[in-house]
């Protein structure tokens, strides 16, 4: 369940921040979060994708829909992977945050969400480094919870995980027409065919979860 405090915040108009690796993140994983609590001064950013402009202009459309701010880094997403510096993606992320005190951040976890994808473990590692050294303060940390079975099935929220949101048809939906309509994803799509209904996290605090 939520932490209470933490929860009478997101009631109320805190400072939040999603950061993830690509546009669409957001959504996939946190997207019901978002429309959950439009009070929320909501910063978003993704480290990628900044100069491909079909993505990056579909990234600041979903961000409308939330009521968010945010911002797009470049760094490489390239089909090799090649592994990046934390030292690169944690400038990036300092780069793109407008101020570095918040109430809650939400970010990848550090295996991913499914089978597998560096960037989403490299940016989550970075954002733990972070809160760990203290350049970046939140109370708390949340990391997405799913996981796909070393890739035997579409992710799910992992069960035993701290957090688990259960989404209302009406919220679930409106995340569903954001990833098909807005990023333009088809019915058969992975993205579409993952949208979940239920969004996990697992909450690190004080630097160790």
């Amino acid at each position: 369940m939520i932490d209470t405090k933490i929860l009478r915040k997101l009631q109320e108009r805190s400072n939040c921040a999603v950061i993830v690796a690509h546009p669409d993140d957001e959504t996939l994983w946190t997207g019901g979060m978002l429309l959950m609590y439009p009070q929320v001064r909501w910063t978003v950013v993704s480290i990628c994708r900044k100069s491909d402009p079909d993505r990056s202009s579909k990234f600041f459309k979903a961000l409308d829909c939330y009521g968010a701010t945010g911002g797009m880094g470049d760094l490489d997403d390239g089909p090799e992977q090649e592994p990046l510096s934390q030292k690169l993606i944690k400038d990036t992320i300092h780069s793109l945050l407008p101020r570095e005190i918040f109430d809650l951040v939400i970010t990848h976890g550090i295996w991913g969400e499914y089978t597998s994808h560096r960037r989403h473990e490299e940016t989550a590692k970075a954002v733990l480094a972070l809160f760990r050294n203290e350049n970046m303060y939140a109370e708390q940390i949340w990391s997405f919870s799913y996981e796909d079975g070393g890739g035997k099935y579409l992710p799910r929220h992992v069960r035993d995980t701290d957090i688990i949101i259960h989404l209302s048809d009406e919220i679930w939906e409106k995340k569903y027409e954001i990833i098909t309509e807005i990023y333009g994803y088809g019915p058969e799509s992975f993205e579409a065919k993952t949208t979940p209904r239920t969004e996990a996290f697992s909450v690190f605090k004080g630097g160790s979860r």
